[in-house]
């Protein structure tokens, strides 16, 4: 199966400008007032959402809940979006003090950095990945690096490189000609790489593995990039809980991501699958922090 999940489609919604004046309007007038504006502005967002994106949604939200969604359950998904968005205003800027953060399994990555061993951090477009910034910010042990797809929010990297001036400095972009390189020498040097594996690029395979009751194509990049790589893998999430709590947890993947050239195709659908499962169970227990507003399984009219 070949093409890239729709997401690379979307244009950005908002502007710059518009995301200056919240970011403003939180860090001079508190947490409190951004929040209390943030609710009628999901709702305006909500109201505005292109017809085909509330369905997708609406598809997801029916599988994860395994019922009919409501529209407070449709409501409550896109709050949990904005809710995180703000976070990152806070976090970015290192405001993380009245912040609530359970942190389970970190324990992994510590024997890990530990030993001196680089490691991949795989995750998913699960709650907030910056919220990982509230135990491993600018003091941390080791090298951290993100490996992320930038051609398609310049907006929102803008934003946010200028709240964190030193995440652009974090951050690998996917798909340049150093990119593997510029990985792998982070990794030697027992260093930590971060992507998320549920989006892919344009370019990139997609592998149909069972998810949520149904074949949805994932991407293969980022697992044959951790293949490659060689290093361990450790499955991680923020899971937004509720108005500045999260959940972050740690769970061991892999010691090593092996595709063997005798049946390559066969083991990446089995990684594939394990790491479906995991976004499965995740979305269960957390239904609403799940952020991918497109037809993920590829199911709705063109």
């Amino acid at each position: 199966m070949s093409g890239a999940v729709s997401w690379t489609t979307q244009p950005e919604r908002g502007g710059l400008g518009w995301m200056r004046l919240m970011a403003r309007i939180a860090l001079t007038l508190g947490w409190h007032v951004a929040y209390g504006l943030t609710v009628p502005l999901t709702a305006l967002f909500l109201a505005t959402a292109p017809r085909r994106q509330k369905e997708a949604a609406r598809r997801y939200l029916a599988r994860a809940l395994g019922r009919r969604p409501r529209r407070r359950d449709l409501f409550r998904l896109y709050l949990a979006f904005a809710a995180t968005m703000l976070d990152r205003v806070f976090i970015l800027t290192g405001r993380t003090a009245a912040y609530d953060v359970t942190v389970e399994g970190l324990e992994q990555v510590k024997q890990q950095v530990a030993a001196g061993r680089g490691l991949i951090l795989l995750g998913a477009h699960l709650g907030n990945f910056d919220a990982l910034r509230t135990i491993a910010g600018s003091d941390a042990p080791v090298e951290i690096r993100a490996l992320m797809h930038e051609d398609n929010a310049v907006v929102a990297n803008a934003f946010y490189n200028a709240l964190d001036p030193t995440r652009a400095e974090a951050i690998i972009a996917l798909g340049r000609p150093d990119t593997m390189l510029r990985a792998k020498e982070c990794l030697e040097r027992g260093g930590i790489i971060g992507i998320l594996g549920d989006r892919a690029a344009r370019e990139d395979r997609l592998v149909p593995v069972p998810l949520l009751g149904a074949p949805a194509p994932l991407p293969a990049g980022p697992m044959q990039l951790a293949a490659v790589l060689g290093a361990p893998v450790i499955l991680c999430a923020g899971f937004w809980l509720g108005p500045r709590r999260y959940l972050l947890r740690f769970e061991p993947f892999a010691d090593r991501i092996l595709l063997d050239r005798g049946r390559r195709e066969e083991a990446l659908a089995e990684q594939l699958a394990r790491y479906a499962a995991w976004i499965e169970r995740s979305c269960r227990a957390h239904p609403f922090n799940w952020f991918n507003f497109f037809d993920y399984w590829q199911e709705l009219p063109k």
